[in-house]
């Protein structure tokens, strides 16, 4: 592997055929590349945890041009970061995970395993996106945002939750498994959704009802910014 161009901070481990792009900056004490739970549970039982016998079995993560992936983040094989991708410090990214152009996922967030999310999102700290979660474009995420991919647990039975393009989800949202928020829809803060949110469509309460439109968020939006300059 060439990491000529890359920046590297302090130890880090890389195992398998992992890619880094140019201008990629990796900070100390990350991981990439980490095998998933059934190739590291034959590990256990083999008794074979060396760095050798991980590195043989990993399959590789891909670390787009110009990533930063800051100190303690984790990444698993098969998950890949494109371009600008960045993330915040102690972040999970399990297996299989696609993170699109220019997105930023905030400290502390788990990304737990085949996520798929899209470009210029912005992840704000500890969210939780389980398996099967599909992030559209230039969506926003506040800080604890939680989606869950199971209306019975524990069941055998996972269904994601599908965020469309520009939506916004307030801080500590929960979506609840299976539904889907609209293109441009606001989810406010501490709302547990529990049905489909229509575009457009400002939601609110526990459960979340429509309180208004994305219009009328925006015009609330723009006035409380003239109000706070």
């Amino acid at each position: 592997m060439d990491l000529s161009n890359v920046v590297l901070e302090g130890d880090h481990v890389i195992f398998g055929p992992t890619m880094v792009g140019r201008n990629a900056r990796i900070g100390s004490s990350c991981v990439l590349g980490y095998p998933s739970k059934k190739k590291w549970e034959a590990l256990i039982k083999k008794g074979a945890l060396e760095d050798e016998a991980i590195d043989g079995l990993s399959s590789g993560a891909t670390i787009g041009e110009d990533c930063v992936i800051r100190s303690n983040t984790i990444v698993y094989e098969d998950a890949v970061l494109n371009q600008g991708a960045a993330t915040g410090h102690y972040v999970l990214i399990r297996e299989g995970t696609i993170v699109g152009k220019g997105t930023l996922i905030g400290s502390g967030t788990i990304v737990d395993g085949r996520v798929r999310i899209g470009e210029n999102v912005s992840i704000q700290s500890g969210v939780y996106l389980p398996p099967l979660t599909e992030v559209g474009n230039r969506v926003f995420l506040a800080p604890r945002v939680t989606v869950t991919n199971d209306r019975y647990p524990a069941s055998s039975k996972m269904v994601g939750v599908k965020i469309e393009d520009g939506a916004v989800i307030g801080g500590a949202a929960v979506l609840v498994a299976g539904i889907r928020v609209g293109e441009r829809a606001v989810v406010g803060a501490g709302a547990v959704v529990t049905r489909d949110v229509k575009p457009n469509t400002v939601v609110l309460g526990v459960p979340a009802k429509p309180v208004g439109t994305r219009e009328d968020y925006d015009a609330k939006k723009k006035e409380y910014e003239k109000e706070t300059q």
